[in-house]
């Protein structure tokens, strides 16, 4: 059972919070601002502080150098979207932006608990080791972290390394890594993208052939396997390998060396492979698609990239890195992103992770027409895959509308929305209930449309006929 702290002023919010979270198995304690949070609990024996932005007194920012190790969990209004990427960048784990659903925060707190978790135990007060960053990669979110130091420990060894991720995650960043931080550095480092290659021809291309060998061979080749001897054979896709290649990689691998086709000699070589793939080997040897024994092989020292949407703050600190680069290249002045884009940005699910938030960069760079901010028109990103709801999401529905003035009752989060706009909206203009729920006003239209909240009819005045 994890130990939750929530740090919250707006009662409603704190108690549908703590109703939330109970249900779920975690044990809440509650404080309504910094101070209470500091004099009546101490920060250091929980697992997670779940901290408003903007409290009484000082701000929930307060409780990130308060609370050394413990994670801390920033929520966040639309209007105070730059405090809070501010606040990333001072240590808060995450952001979570209001208002937001139940999946939503179990979600994120079982995020944030799992990547603290795996860097238990801290008992002997030592930070975990190693976590320096590699040259040519950003980030410092836990799970880089975590890469970084498993890169740094399996460099310098000869051992073969397997590299699993989603398209786009930068596997060739760290095979090159790997072989930067190995004695073999000095060596070239051969990369083949196993699914670009012919599946006729990538026999020939990885391990040569004699004159003579087939039609068309018409000088001897020497492979690219021998071409990296002494250094790393980077196989990107080795999942694409068709099984006949792949019984001659075993070989390799097994024996140290390599016959090119149509000769009846071998030739030793050194070399130390990094594969990489986007599949599921374990799966594909168990359906007979991938050769078992070689995957055995492989499958030495696994390193996981993680996809870009579990990677927290990171989103930000790559995407402003893009912008800064690509201006520098097209000789355009610094430009910043708006709140608007920095959202868009970091609750979007970036199914081509990295790749994908580097060409949705370039282009904003390139369609940009304002002088110094990127606005989230120019992402052209698809805002079906946002993360937040600020946008309909299939299935979600609302059991009920509560109207009670009873803070204690079991009101969820969209329960709490629902109820502000009913009881407001005859006394507010859209402008000031959209500021007061921390929302854009195009974000109010679009739950009002989903959840069914009719717009008061305002009086019209006498001899307007429009």
């Amino acid at each position: 059972m994890s130990k939750i702290l929530i740090v919250e002023d707006e009662i409603i919010i704190r108690t549908a919070l703590r109703k939330l979270l109970t249900r779920n198995k975690h044990e809440i304690k509650e404080a309504a601002s910094v101070s209470e949070a500091t004099s009546k609990h101490k920060l250091d024996t929980f697992d997670l502080i779940i901290s408003d932005l903007r409290l009484p007194g000082a701000p929930g920012t307060d409780l990130i150098q308060l609370a050394g190790e413990v994670p801390v969990l920033i929520m966040t209004s639309y209007a105070s979207l730059r405090s809070a990427v501010d606040s990333m960048r001072m240590g808060a784990v995450d952001y979570i932006a209001k208002p937001f659903d139940h999946d939503e925060m179990l979600a994120a707190v079982k995020r944030v608990i799992g990547k603290a978790s795996q860097n238990q135990p801290r008992t002997d007060g030592k930070k975990i080791a190693n976590q320096e960053a590699i040259e040519g990669m950003i980030g410092s979110s836990t799970v880089m972290r975590e890469l970084y130091s498993r890169i740094h420990k399996v460099a310098p060894t000869n051992a073969t390394v397997l590299v699993c991720g989603e398209t786009g995650t930068g596997k060739e960043l760290v095979a090159n890594a790997i072989h930067r931080e190995s004695p073999r550095r000095d060596k070239p480092i051969i990369s083949v993208n196993c699914a670009a290659i012919p599946e006729t021809l990538i026999e020939a291309e990885l391990f040569g052939h004699e004159k003579g060998a087939f039609t068309g061979a018409a000088t001897m080749r020497e492979g690219l396997v021998a071409a990296a001897d002494g250094g790393t054979l980077f196989l990107d896709e080795i999942g694409e390998l068709p099984l006949e290649a792949q019984a001659r990689l075993l070989r390799v691998l097994q024996e140290g060396e390599v016959r090119p086709i149509g000769s009846v000699e071998s030739r030793k070589v050194d070399v130390r492979l990094v594969a990489a793939t986007h599949r599921d080997l374990g799966r594909l040897a168990r359906e007979g698609k991938f050769r078992e024994d070689l995957y055995f092989r492989i499958n030495v020292v696994q390193l996981k990239l993680p996809p870009l949407r579990e990677r927290g703050k990171d989103i930000l600190a790559l995407a402003e890195t893009f912008v800064k680069r690509f201006c520098a290249e097209m000789l355009r002045p610094p430009l910043t992103l708006t709140p608007e884009a920095i959202q868009a940005i970091t609750t979007y699910t970036w199914p081509g992770n990295i790749r994908e938030l580097e060409n949705a960069m370039q282009r904003s760079v390139i369609l940009c027409e304002n002088e110094t901010e990127i606005d989230h028109t120019q992402l052209s990103i698809d805002l079906d895959l946002v993360r937040v709801d600020d946008e309909e999401r299939p299935g979600v529905r609302v059991e009920s509308r509560k109207t009670s003035n009873d803070p204690n009752e079991d009101l969820s989060l969209e329960d709490y929305f629902q109820r502000f706009v009913l009881e407001h909206q005859d006394s507010m203009s859209e402008t000031e209930l959209a500021k007061k729920l921390g929302v854009s006003r195009k974000c109010l239209w679009e739950r009002r449309q989903r959840l069914g909240i009719p717009r008061s009819k305002p009086t019209q005045k006498a001899g307007n006929n429009s």
